[in-house]
């Protein structure tokens, strides 16, 4: 508790005293009704937060001109006395557990979507929010006037409903946002052009919030500060457009970008803890008021540097706190090596709302609107489980199965758990997935009637003398390496230049040295073929990459599409889109143009990153031997079918079912 002393000491910010400095971050969730209401999952969801030590929670944004404000299909709204009662439950829900709430005001503008708000929509001027977005229409100075009231009389059912303070969303290429910005804001009235124009809008929505709620009630402001966007606002640029609609503000929430630079706004893993701290420090410096700062903050001992250094006077956890509601609690009572950190992975969460439109899910926390409650429940009969694999769809399903009081054996073939995972944690803009497996691992660690044992190549014979009930197939993927002329044999040379995306693995110090000159060929431009694009490219090489499809990228996530395109750009990768791999030689690949017509490729070195394929050989023997015997036999996580990690400890976790469904349970 010592170490952190500031980050868990009291703060009031005018009235309203926070007992740490552990913010939860508004991120949408797509948990709502479909009418705007708030469901009872949603509910618990937040005070999951709360319990876990949270000193304020700042609800994800809220709808406050429905429908030409609306961010989404499944958006909590505020523009009508009806959601007052079930906004009230979530406040009691959160502040039982001690923790504050308050909640945050938004008009989407420009971002909102014409299939989902019935109309075109609106903004500052006629551009879009975003590269190829929709054109929305220019509001006019009478329709400002309406909307300004609509944010004051959403504040007044705020404080109703009993939150104890109100966000006001000024960034992020929302509404506000696009008349701050002169990336969207090309209006030529008295709220386009100066900086005092651009603030004209934000400021009228701003003064009506202050006379909804009074005086005494606190104001939170969120702002892109630097919103990392050609010919966008720099942070001397926002702190000038501050000072004039920012009066009525208590409390800073100070992040960054926009539509166009999400990947600063929702942060790649790359970027290092707490890197936006010198943003809330300029604020505070100039308004001399509290300021909160997150981006990538999953270190506690980062967190209490930028307390100590007086750069913020809170920390903002968002997707921190999707992956592990008890972060706050785990810190301050030293369990810091059961922390399930966030890796920054952005596939449940951001990829499911705003790539797909569905509710947020997390790579790492498969229950993330039902908690941990289900290791409270305990089986009713003894349970053996044997888990073959310890990636962390196994190490999952076994730690699972031991909490509930099954006596689980892992058996893994390798020296360490955390199969592939473990080993592209080894790729330096991976390193955080590092965080989870050591997270499986000490967990594991701790259950007396969980054993793992590593160097140990599983056989049916070997499986049979843990008198297994259940047995979980977890063995994994290898690359998949199609029949295209020559790739075979130059994979298997002693001198051969060509690998799969393995080949980085476990091998990066020789690669540390300057590489360029060096000319690296890809095959795959997915998810694999974009890491070994970033690591080679940030060396010097000289990179191509070979892709049949029409996007480098394409099964990435919305924020890791935008990092990889800047990646591509800054670096200049060749790109060979609508192309295949003809035939792979010693020092180059053969290619197939969309035209049919043909080319060379030469390189140095080349890696072969078309997919993954199951790794299941041992699978039809354990199905031949246990099921007649009543045993259960699972095939989980890659080894079933090679996808993303979200996929096999989600199958992980489901063992619960299974043991629900063989009445293992009351």
């Amino acid at each position: 508790m010592k170490r952190y002393e500031t980050l868990f000491s009291p703060l009031t910010v005018k009235g309203m005293t926070l007992k740490n400095r552990v913010v939860m971050m508004p991120m949408g969730t797509n948990f709502a009704q479909d009418t705007g209401g708030i469901a009872e999952n949603h509910i618990h969801y937040y005070e999951q937060r709360a319990k876990g030590g949270t000193g304020l929670i700042v609800v994800e944004n809220v709808c406050v001109d429905f429908p030409l404000g609306s961010n989404g299909t499944s958006q909590l709204r505020m523009d009508h006395d009806r959601y007052i009662p079930g906004l009230a439950r979530l406040c009691e829900a959160v502040q039982k557990h001690g923790a504050c709430i308050a909640v945050q005001l938004n008009h989407a503008g420009a971002s909102a979507l014409p299939s989902r708000i019935g109309c075109q929509p609106v903004s500052a001027s006629d551009l879009p929010s975003k590269p190829g977005g929709e054109i929305p229409r220019p509001l006019e100075e009478d329709e400002l006037l309406s909307i300004a009231k609509k944010y004051g009389d959403a504040a007044r059912r705020a404080k109703i409903a009993g939150f104890d303070a109100v966000e006001f969303h000024a960034g992020h290429s929302y509404l506000i946002s696009q008349f701050l910005s002169p990336t969207t804001n090309r209006r030529t009235d008295a709220f386009g052009g100066s900086p005092e124009n651009r603030a004209r809008f934000p400021k009228m929505a701003m003064e009506e919030i202050r006379k909804a709620v009074g005086p005494q009630f606190p104001i939170l402001v969120r702002i892109s500060l630097d919103e990392f966007a050609e010919g966008g606002n720099g942070i001397e640029d926002s702190l000038e457009l501050m000072e004039h609609f920012c009066k009525e503000a208590d409390l800073f929430s100070v992040s960054a970008g926009l539509n166009s630079s999400l990947q600063f706004q929702i942060d790649v893993a790359s970027l290092p803890d707490g890197w936006r701290s010198y943003m809330a420090r300029a604020v505070k410096e100039r308004f001399g008021k509290p300021a909160i700062t997150m981006g990538n903050i999953r270190s506690p001992q980062v967190a209490e540097e930028i307390l100590q250094r007086g750069d913020a006077d809170f920390i903002g956890l968002g997707r921190g706190l999707i992956a592990e509601p008890e972060w706050a609690n785990k810190v301050r009572c030293g369990k810091e090596d059961l922390l399930r950190n966030c890796i920054s992975c952005n596939t449940g969460c951001a990829g499911n709302r705003i790539g797909f439109n569905k509710p947020i899910r997390c790579t790492v926390n498969p229950a993330v609107d039902q908690g941990e409650d289900y290791a409270k429940r305990k089986i009713t009969k003894p349970c053996n489980v044997v888990v073959i694999g310890g990636g962390v769809a196994g190490l999952e399903a076994a730690c699972t199965a031991a909490e509930v009081g099954c006596t689980a054996v892992i058996l893994e073939r390798g020296p360490v758990l955390g199969g592939l995972s473990a080993s592209l944690s080894q790729i330096s803009d991976k390193f955080r997935i590092h965080s989870f497996i050591r997270y499986q691992v000490n967990r594991a660690a701790r259950l007396k009637n969980l054993f793992a044992l590593t160097d140990t190549e599983a056989t049916v014979e070997k499986v049979s003398r843990f008198h297994p009930d259940i047995v979980v197939n977890a063995t994994g993927s290898r690359p998949a390496l199609p029949p295209i002329p020559g790739l075979r044999e130059a994979m298997n040379r002693p001198d051969s230049r060509v690998f799969t995306i393995t080949g980085i693995l476990g091998h990066e110090e020789a690669y540390a040295e300057d590489l360029t000159g060096k000319r690296v060929a890809i095959a795959g431009g997915g998810a694999g073929g974009v890491d070994a694009i970033e690591f080679f490219a940030k060396r010097g090489a000289s990179v191509s990459v070979v892709e049949r499809g029409e996007e480098i990228g394409f099964d990435l996530d919305p924020i890791s599409r935008c990092h990889i395109r800047q990646v591509l750009e800054k670096y200049g990768v060749a790109q060979y889109l609508h192309t295949s791999l003809s035939e792979v030689r010693e020092d180059s690949f053969g290619i197939t143009l969309a035209d049919g017509s043909t080319g060379n490729i030469p390189f140095d070195y080349a890696y072969i990153c078309l997919g993954m394929q199951p790794e299941a050989s041992l699978l039809a023997g354990l199905l031949d031997k246990f099921q007649n015997d009543g045993v259960e036999v699972l095939n989980i996580g890659n080894s079933a079918k090679a996808r993303r990690m979200i996929d096999g400890v989600r199958e992980g976790r489901n063992i619960l079912e299974v043991l629900d469904r063989l009445s293992y349970f009351d």
